[in-house]
């Protein structure tokens, strides 16, 4: 179930088409204290990285690390990106049209932070790096739909 006070968050945000530092030390001082809760809430805080246009960038480091740390160190097995974790979270990140450049990056350091990924996983992850790159080069935020990494589709 997710916290209240960080879908109230999420709507404004998301009504403001903006995401300021003030919002960012709100975030991580009082609504997530003790991180992420649930996959909903990661799924929440992963789609408003899509949702706001005009992010200070402390959100993109304070994302990171909130998902790293339930992702890896929250869900069971501990420090292990199973299987089922890997489709939930490359579902998440790709949204079905591309990770955009946060997202690869989470995916990176989920990777790089976790003792063992699942193969797909890790194969996403360099996927979505790469269409990162080349989407930041393209002047986009995400990745082009018809070339969206399918690494877990199977």
């Amino acid at each position: 179930m997710i916290n209240a006070s960080l879908q109230l968050f999420c709507n404004r945000i998301v009504a403001e088409g903006r995401l300021d530092a003030g919002d960012v030390r709100l975030l991580a001082g009082e609504i997530l204290v003790d991180g992420i809760a649930c996959r909903d809430e990661a799924d929440m805080l992963i789609a408003l990285d899509r949702a706001s246009v005009d992010a200070d960038p402390a959100f993109g480091d304070l994302l990171t690390a909130l998902v790293v740390d339930f992702a890896v160190w929250g869900e069971r097995p501990t420090g292990y990106i199973d299987a089922g974790i890997a489709r939930w979270l490359a579902a998440s990140l790709g949204a079905g049209s591309g990770p955009t450049p946060l997202a690869a990056r989470i995916a990176l350091s989920v990777v790089q932070e976790a003792q063992a990924s699942d193969e797909h996983f890790i194969a996403f992850a360099l996927a979505a790096k790469a269409l990162a790159a080349k989407a930041l080069a393209g002047g986009t935020r995400q990745a082009d739909e018809a070339t969206a990494p399918q690494a877990l589709a199977a």
